[in-house]
């Protein structure tokens, strides 16, 4: 039972400034870092340090491998990470003293996920593994009816959020993980109500998280169950750095999630290991392992 994951693997250029630039300004950095990251990255790193098997597919310059051995001593089964000589994708990442980001991509590398690569990782799945995707990279409605034709179950977060997006297949997503504003711009909605129409009607056969950083997590069943939905507070932490926050959401949610099947449960699981994510600086060197989110359950008889 595992999770293929089809991701992005970008070098993380991080900024500590007072304020994010605005047009026209140039301002000094407090500090610098070059770190692994990349949405697929992170989430691969998470799911592997919440107990799962995590197999990553993606592309990286042949001159960054020292970032693929990082991933593999996270934990990832690293086998179908592919090199090549175009440039690896990588953020420019500012972060300022209340922990909030703001961040610019380049694809590079994270683009040439090919026809090949796909059918050589779906070559050998068991009926029990999910496929997880993000869009940082290419390929994704390839991927998504690969997937379904092996009979995959397939998460699905659109981030960064594109207006393609609204063309690819919906009944090729069994769970949509989406923030609050791409939740509103996937639906084009203002509120959450007319939003969680919109997901009742298009992904009526999904299942769909919605994360709303400080407010928790919001957990829409798919239409046919006629079950309540289920919202999970936020842990109450103080915030160094969001930057990997909704990433470590998603790896340690379908950690749990594709073991257990109880969405209460994955949710506080994956917001427990969300809340401790913050309070480090970095992306994936920020990501807690299980013994300190269980550790952290512990402590929190509830999320406050």
């Amino acid at each position: 039972m595992a999770v293929i994951n089809f991701g992005s693997i970008n070098i993380d250029h991080v900024y500590q400034v007072d304020h994010f630039v605005q047009p026209g300004e140039t301002i000094a950095s407090n500090n610098y870092q070059v770190l692994l990251g990349g949405k697929g990255a992170n989430q691969s790193i998470a799911l592997a340090k919440a107990g799962a098997e995590v197999l990553h597919v993606g592309c990286i310059n042949e001159n960054d491998t020292k970032f693929k051995q990082a991933m593999i001593k996270h934990g990832v089964n690293g086998r179908f990470i592919r090199c090549s000589d175009t440039a690896s994708g990588h953020a420019i990442i500012q972060v300022t003293p209340n922990g909030e980001n703001a961040i610019f991509l380049f694809g590079g590398a994270n683009r040439e996920i090919s026809e090949r690569d796909i059918q050589t990782a779906l070559s050998d799945t068991d009926a029990n593994d999910w496929v997880l995707l993000q869009n940082e990279t290419s390929g994704i409605a390839d991927i998504l009816a690969a997937a379904k034709a092996k009979g995959l179950k397939v998460a699905f977060n659109p981030a960064p959020m594109t207006h393609d997006i609204k063309s690819l297949n919906f009944q090729h997503i069994d769970l949509l993980i989406v923030n609050e504003v791409e939740a509103a711009e996937l639906s084009e909605c203002a509120r959450m109500n007319d939003i969680e129409t919109f997901f009742q009607s298009h992904f009526a056969h999904a299942e769909v998280i919605i994360t709303m950083g400080k407010q928790g997590a919001k957990y829409i069943h798919p239409k046919n169950t006629n079950k309540d939905d289920i919202v999970i507070p936020a842990f109450v932490v103080e915030a160094v750095d969001t930057t990997a926050a909704g990433d470590t959401f998603i790896g340690f949610f379908m950690a749990h999630y594709q073991q257990h099947s109880i969405p209460q449960q994955a949710l506080r699981f994956a917001c427990a290991a969300s809340a401790l994510t913050v309070t480090k600086q970095g992306a994936a060197q920020s990501i807690p392992n299980i013994d300190e989110v269980e550790a952290f359950l512990a402590q929190h008889s509830y999320a406050e």
